[in-house]
């Protein structure tokens, strides 16, 4: 594999990473605070944001070895709305600037399973951009997501996100939605 590719697949592995991890954490503090619905959604694009990781980590299969990885990430525990800013911040940064760039470079390096697990990264952190503004609105108006009984389901292939009745299939990596994972 390029090292650039590969350089690129490392720092997008911890940015999932660490975005995986924040969730779960801004998800409980939501939760605790009287928001379940927008933990819940914390919570499931958590899951998604560990698909992304998985993705990026298996298609390094060969390229092994210790590696210090350089990754963005927002940090803190602020109010829910504010956490949220820093959710639609970092998501916002994979959609316009990061994920493209790393999209191109594989491509121009001829990586195919890179463009794929960029691609797949892609298009879901585009969706989660709309949901965390969605939820940041509700926020703001100290309401909780009216996501009701309605589960949030995440492709196990790609990370695409949906809440309610799903499309079958996955509309970015076509798998059938049977394997999506409910929140």
């Amino acid at each position: 594999m390029n090292g650039m590719t590969a350089d690129f697949l490392r720092s997008a592995y911890g940015g999932e990473s660490m975005a995986h991890m924040r969730y779960l954490v801004w998800g409980e503090h939501a939760a605790k605070n009287k928001f379940p619905n927008i933990g819940r959604l914390y919570q499931a694009i958590a899951h998604a944001e560990f698909v992304h990781a998985k993705n990026h980590f298996t298609v390094l299969k060969d390229a092994t070895g210790g590696f210090t990885v350089p990754a963005g990430g927002e940090f803190g525990l602020k109010d829910v709305a504010e956490n949220l800013v820093w959710a639609i911040e970092g998501e916002r940064g994979e959609v316009e600037q990061m994920y493209p760039v790393y999209f191109n470079t594989a491509e121009f390096q001829g990586e195919k399973d890179a463009m794929r697990s960029f691609h797949y990264a892609l298009e879901a952190e585009k969706i989660h951009v709309n949901m965390f503004s969605q939820a940041r609105e509700y926020a703001l108006k100290s309401q909780d997501m009216p996501i009701g009984n309605d589960k949030i389901y995440i492709c196990p292939v790609c990370g695409f996100t949906h809440i309610g009745e799903h499309p079958d299939p996955c509309p970015v990596c076509k798998v059938k939605s049977d394997m999506f994972m409910p929140f």
